[in-house]
């Protein structure tokens, strides 16, 4: 989101705004990994990065003797929830706020209690919430100035790029909205790396105080190491702080990785918390399945990312809403298909099911041959479209028309949205009357 530059940034911004249901697949499909803030700020203290003194708790107990530890009765709690907007936030046991200033062992205790083992519920993690099973208790700095610092992967000019700004300590999004100006864009040749000219003028532009300068400079080139050398694909530090006692430190981090770099980041991936990851998301990460859900009640089921986003978007444009983003890729076998559909059925919403898919490596009477099996052995009850394309296409439609089930087999795509969105009208009817979604469509 933040790749473009400064104009750029705010147009690219809009346009999440403004397409909701593509821009939030592309958004999620990124499936790069974040972790915790624990471990982001012991991975930058080992790189000489500062960062305030703190441990994570996993019980009330260690909460406790952590605060004990700490030298100073100013300490901040924070729930390790991978989702912005903690301190805003609220747990399902009522209590406000995933991030509290404590200034004793006794309340850091009587806080972790009230945040560990429960939901916390943000503007990001929908009304679901996520669960905490940690938290992090560290030191309160005061800060006489803060920062914003990200280092991200530029794709108009496949390098790095440093976005900064002077206002830290609140959304990007808004600065980029109210104030483009506070933000401050730097590419980084990728053969050169940040320079000292380079990182001395950032830290000297964001408005270090004069004694702090080296120190900003050097955590920035710090910065750009872990970006590097860890395959990062997003560093933010928000707020980057100049302390009241002059020390330079990130008091939060997210860090985001590649997972493409999985093989040689052993380290860094096993600290993956899949307790914050949607569970069928992960389950369909297990069968190769690319898998992310929305908020519609259409499930797709279609091999190819592109083929996948113009599914979802006929169905958008013919008065239908996608339920999720799913890409089989090039192996629809039976054993796919059926991950897939216990995927999609999962989904209380859904009213019916578009598979979408084109038979070139596989061919589609197998595809249909699978199609018809795995739908029988189920026993699936909601109607689904069925359009095939490719190798033995027409002996797939014949497979399916003669199955005796209630497939749709249709060719035309504009024909195969048109109806699926038809009987997902049907069924939320027949739902809504308490009516058998069998007697309704006449099965």
């Amino acid at each position: 989101m933040y790749r473009l530059g400064r104009r750029n940034l705010g147009l690219a911004l809009k346009a999440v705004r403004d397409t909701p249901v593509r821009s939030s697949v592309q958004q999620q499909q990124l499936r790069h990994l974040s972790i915790h803030e624990y471990r982001a700020a012991s991975l930058l203290r080992s790189y000489g990065i500062g960062v305030p003194k703190g441990e994570v708790a996993r019980t009330p107990e260690e909460a406790e003797t952590i605060a004990k530890q700490i030298d100073g009765d100013d300490m901040v709690i924070k729930a390790q929830v991978l989702a912005g907007g903690r301190g805003k936030g609220t747990f399902d046991n009522g209590l406000k706020g995933g991030v509290r200033v404590i200034y004793s062992p006794t309340e850091a205790k009587m806080f972790a209690s009230q945040m560990i083992g429960h939901k916390l519920i943000t503007k990001q993690t929908g009304a679901r919430g996520r669960i905490c099973n940690s938290v992090y208790i560290c030191e309160r700095k005061f800060a006489r100035r803060e920062f914003y610092l990200a280092i991200l992967m530029d794709r108009s000019t496949q390098s790095p790029v440093i976005v900064a700004s002077s206002q830290g300590g609140m959304d990007i999004e808004t600065v980029a909205k109210e104030t483009p100006d506070a933000i401050i864009t730097t590419p980084i040749d990728i053969d050169k790396g940040v320079t000292d000219e380079i990182a001395r003028n950032i830290a000297t532009e964001l408005g270090f105080s004069e004694q702090c300068i080296e120190d900003a400079k050097n955590t920035i080139q710090r910065l750009y190491k872990v970006f590097m050398e860890k395959d990062a694909t997003q560093i933010e530090i928000n707020p980057l702080s100049e302390t009241s006692d002059h020390q330079v430190l990130a008091m939060d981090a997210k860090l985001g990785f590649d997972d493409n770099a999985e093989f040689r980041q052993k380290e860094v991936f096993s600290w993956r918390d899949t307790s914050q990851e949607d569970p069928d998301e992960v389950k369909a990460a297990e069968h190769g399945l690319n898998f992310i859900k929305l908020d519609g009640d259409i499930g797709c089921l279609v091999n190819g990312a592109g083929l996948a986003m113009a599914t979802m978007d006929i169905i958008k444009i013919n008065g239908g809403s996608p339920a999720n983003f799913l890409d089989v890729g090039g192996g629809a076998t039976p054993e796919a298909i059926r991950s897939a559909f216990e995927l999609i059925t999962n989904d209380p919403k859904v009213t019916a099911i578009f598979v979408n898919i084109f038979g070139g490596i596989v061919r589609c009477d197998a595809i249909a041959s699978g199609l018809i099996h795995v739908v029988q052995q189920m026993n699936l009850r909601l109607p689904i479209v069925c359009r095939l394309q490719g190798t033995n296409m027409k002996e797939a439609a014949e497979l399916v028309n003669n199955s005796g089930l209630k497939i749709f087999s249709i060719i035309d795509l504009q024909a195969a949205a048109e109806k699926v969105v038809d009987l997902s009208k049907i069924v939320k009817m027949a739902r809504d009357i308490d009516v058998g979604v069998e007697f309704t469509l006449g099965i």
